[in-house]
């Protein structure tokens, strides 16, 4: 149950990141085309008022299909349709008429020729491959030459939509922060409950959970980590009885003895900080304070690409997945908590000003601006490949991390 927990946790923050940009479109006319759950094979889908809706195989995020993302070019539909082309040479002249449109950037001519070039492609006999790609050039055509086509927006509306997904996770974060402080966030004070239980220990041996709260050593009751703690030290390396509230259960653990570490008598594991909760003003400064912490930690996250020394801070997936997991083991709280800090970096990684990255995005919609024109298909392609490097180094640097146990806890 907590790995499902968590996994909704990830999967709804990416599904309202894809939210904001979805809803942010619709305002502005530029009105999509698709919106998805996951990735891979579709699962089901349904249309309402033009759009799709579909749920995807792999549940790992989502997207929303804008029509028109690229400026229609020749080229492209020569290419897309070759294959047809070969199958059926009858497609030619149909083709070529959309082919002359486009080049002489008559999109309105483009999509005015596009329904003849459907209905024929309907019709041909093609192999399944071939059709894919035909189909492929006819969405181009319909999407890039429609007046509500994400490239032929005013830029104002293209950053509006692009930078509505970021934001989205933005305000996500703030709001989770928010509720944490005013429900009870975690303090500098420790508390009664496991935090963490260490390897090889006499805790580790006796059964010690995370998020179990102790409530008495050798029958002695303890309310407080320090009254906890002094029990356990008193020991001097006798056997003892741990007493826990396990989920409202009364839990006995050993009889164990104790070990020496660092000059003290312990059991083996970290207490949970105490959760405090604050004002509804105060809970709203501190929120802003994390968010702030946040974009501070994520420049100097990047930063740290370049110092080996600093590399093991970054983490991905999989990390997040199992400190989650075990934050949600110690309390709701550090597990919202944790899906803010996961919220705002999702929302700041995407802002990094590379293809295919909403950052990125947004660049080339002021590049775009400045020049007047927007760019080729092709030119997006290139950059992006420079983007998909850089996030892949990125999340092997994080998955060696998590892999190779680097980080603490």
């Amino acid at each position: 149950m907590t790995w499902l927990v968590v996994a909704v946790g990830l999967l709804l923050l990416v599904f309202l990141h894809e939210l904001g940009h979805f809803s942010v479109a619709l305002a502005v006319g530029n009105r999509p085309r698709g919106f998805y759950v996951g990735f891979g094979p579709m699962l089901a889908s349904f249309k309402r008022n033009g759009i799709e809706y579909g749920f995807r195989l792999i549940p790992a995020g989502g997207y929303v299909r804008l029509p028109g993302m690229h400026r229609p070019a020749a080229r492209d539909i020569e290419a897309f349709m070759g294959p047809a082309l070969r199958e059926d040479p009858g497609l030619a002249a149909s083709v070529q008429r959309v082919r002359r449109a486009l080049e002489t950037e008559d999109f309105a001519g483009a999509h005015a020729a596009y329904p003849e070039l459907r209905d024929e492609v309907e019709a041909a006999q093609l192999s399944p491959a071939a059709r894919r790609s035909a189909n492929r050039a006819l969405r181009d055509v319909e999407e890039g030459t429609s007046v509500d086509a994400y490239w032929r927006q005013r830029t104002w509306k293209r950053i509006a939509v692009i930078a509505a997904g970021p934001a989205m996770n933005i305000l996500v974060a703030f709001i989770i922060f928010v509720i944490v402080y005013a429900t009870g966030a975690p303090s500098n004070r420790a508390s009664t409950k496991v935090g963490q239980v260490e390897s090889n220990t006499p805790a580790a041996a006796a059964g010690l959970q995370v998020g179990d709260r102790v409530v008495a050593v050798n029958g002695h009751a303890a309310t407080t980590f320090e009254r906890v703690s002094t029990l356990i030290r008193s020991s001097h390396g006798r056997q003892i009885t741990v007493t826990v509230d396990r989920g409202g259960q009364i839990v006995k653990l050993g009889p164990r003895k104790t070990e020496k570490v660092g000059g003290r008598w312990v059991f083996g594991f970290v207490p949970a900080a105490q959760l405090v909760s604050y004002p509804l003003g105060k809970s709203t400064r501190l929120a802003a304070d994390d968010c702030w912490h946040v974009v501070t930690g994520t420049v100097k996250a990047f930063g740290a690409l370049f110092h080996a020394k600093e590399r093991g801070q970054l983490t991905s997936t999989v990390g997040i997945v199992r400190i989650s997991a075990q934050a949600l083991r110690v309390d709701f709280n550090y597990y919202l908590q944790i899906v803010g800090f996961v919220s705002m970096s999702l929302a700041l990684l995407n802002l990094l000003p590379f293809l295919p990255l909403d950052g990125g995005h947004i660049l080339f919609s002021l590049i775009e601006a400045v020049r007047r024109r927007a760019l080729a298909r092709e030119v997006y392609e290139r950059v992006s490949v420079v983007g998909f490097a850089l996030i892949i180094l990125i999340w092997i640097i994080a998955l060696s991390n998590d892999l190779g146990g680097k980080h603490p806890g």
